[in-house]
């Protein structure tokens, strides 16, 4: 069950012994009761993201119950409101419902079915507002331009960081990181980001290219050069003049021509298949491998030279499982993308389908995610949008996190949006998350979490 030390309960009604009664009955089930003899002093007091939820009698003097319901409804749809209707008057309920109540109790109710009212209405409000951070977070970062390095972990941060700094100085770029981890968003991000950015980006996969092809794919041939050569053709390498060439996948390059992409790096010059003329270039390189190239070096399957030229910056991508908490925000993205394109509507993620995504150990990376919240868009009705069906048969050839490794690395994503959500203030934070100070600052400490760290959002 849900932890609700300090959830928030309005309570309203006109007669003192029934806010009375009421109150100690969610006192004593965890919750924090807030009483109001009237629904206008109620909505005084109601601010933004209200954290709980409000229980009013319908019959009241002055504003009622059901004009209270709408105003509520008018300023937060996702609030739950449970309204307290008199004995045998049905037709109150069902207008109640009709007009987005939550739920109702009739008059005399028992102090545990309100109580579980209040515990489901309670649930559903945490989720709403924590899919309302995750989507206001993913809009401010998409504000950025270019491609946006989605995430809000440490190590991703840094990431954006280094691609913000590394975008505004001209050197080439290798970038290494797994299967799916976004190795050519980053380096569109790069591009797209420095004086090259109006430039063409022009995306080369060597491991992709028929090794009988690929030269003249990169350097281009002049009309007769080989059989079948019956015009010129402009290579990859001249076409990107003043924009950035990527190759993606450098460790299948083949040896022969690696030591002529050597001297293209070195000289800043191609020349095309059939012509000793040499055509110079204005370009920027950024390169991605998924292996250690150093290694490779060492075993005499990537050359020695070309490594160490390329490794004036490196870039290190992270794999989805050393940026766990980023995973939820980067799911509603790639569904919030596929529900653009595909012109279909997917509810938010409920707690089993965050609980169902940290769990995973993603070896497909992003990529892998991405398929998933696609998957999700497309296919979720078939289901109820139940993410453990959805992932069956995907490959997970990682280790599973136990029960009390999930539930900790759930609560520390929770705790993470909601600093990022309010700035680092943490008495903010103490409020949406219904915690004591003293019990936040222990969570912190414990996730290694410093609330100091959200006070500025860094631009990815």
């Amino acid at each position: 069950m849900h932890d609700n030390a300090d959830v928030p309960v309005m309570i309203i009604d006109d007669e003192a012994h029934l806010r009375i009664t009421a109150g100690q009955t969610l006192e004593l089930a965890g919750y924090t009761p807030r009483p109001f003899e009237s629904a206008e002093a109620a909505l005084a007091e109601l601010e933004t993201d209200f954290a709980g939820v409000v229980v009013s009698d319908i019959r009241m003097p002055g504003m009622d119950g059901m004009a209270l319901l709408r105003e509520v409804r008018r300023r937060d749809p996702d609030l739950p409101v449970i309204l307290i209707t008199g004995h045998g008057d049905i037709s109150t309920a069902v207008e109640a419902m009709r007009e987005g109540a939550w739920d109702f109790l009739e008059k005399p109710f028992a102090g545990e079915r309100l109580v579980e009212m209040v515990r489901r209405g309670s649930e559903k409000r945490r989720l709403s507002l924590e899919n309302r951070a995750l989507k206001a977070e993913l809009e401010a970062q998409q504000s950025a331009p270019g491609p946006r390095l989605v995430g809000r972990t440490p190590v991703i941060q840094r990431l954006a960081a280094m691609v913000q700094r590394i975008s505004r100085v001209e050197a080439d770029v290798l970038l290494f990181g797994e299967t799916g981890t976004g190795k050519d968003l980053v380096a569109r991000a790069i591009h797209e980001r420095s004086p090259r950015g109006g430039r063409p980006f022009v995306a080369i996969n060597c491991g992709a290219v028929p090794e009988s092809t690929i030269e003249s794919e990169l350097f281009g041939h002049e009309k007769g050069a080989f059989t079948g050569a019956l015009e010129r053709r402009i290579g990859k390498f001249e076409h990107a003049g003043g924009g950035t060439v990527f190759l993606d996948e450098i460790e299948s390059m083949p040896l022969a021509l690696q030591v002529k992409l050597l001297r293209v790096l070195q000289e800043r010059t191609i020349e095309r298949l059939g012509s000793n003329q040499p055509v110079p270039l204005d370009i920027r390189v950024i390169a991605a491998t998924k292996i250690d190239l150093k290694a490779a070096a060492e075993a005499g399957e990537f050359r020695e030279d070309l490594y160490y030229r390329l490794n004036v910056v490196t870039l290190p991508i992270p794999p989805l499982r050393e940026r766990r908490e980023d995973i939820p925000l980067l799911f509603q993205h790639f569904a919030a993308v596929a529900a653009s394109r595909s012109s279909m509507e997917a509810p938010p993620l409920d707690a089993a389908g965050i609980s169902a995504l940290l769990a995973h150990d993603w070896p497909g990376n992003a990529r892998e995610l991405r398929n998933l919240a696609e998957r999700y868009v497309l296919l979720g009705v078939t289901c109820d949008y139940r993410l453990d069906m959805l992932m069956e048969g995907v490959d997970n050839n990682g280790a599973e996190l136990s029960l009390p490794e999930q539930v900790e690395l759930f609560e520390k994503q929770l705790i993470s949006q909601a600093l990022a959500r309010h700035h680092g203030h943490v008495t903010d934070v103490c409020e949406h998350l219904g915690l004591p100070r003293k019990t936040l600052y222990d969570k912190l400490k414990r996730h290694n979490l410093k609330a100091e760290h959200y006070r500025h959002s860094a631009d990815p």
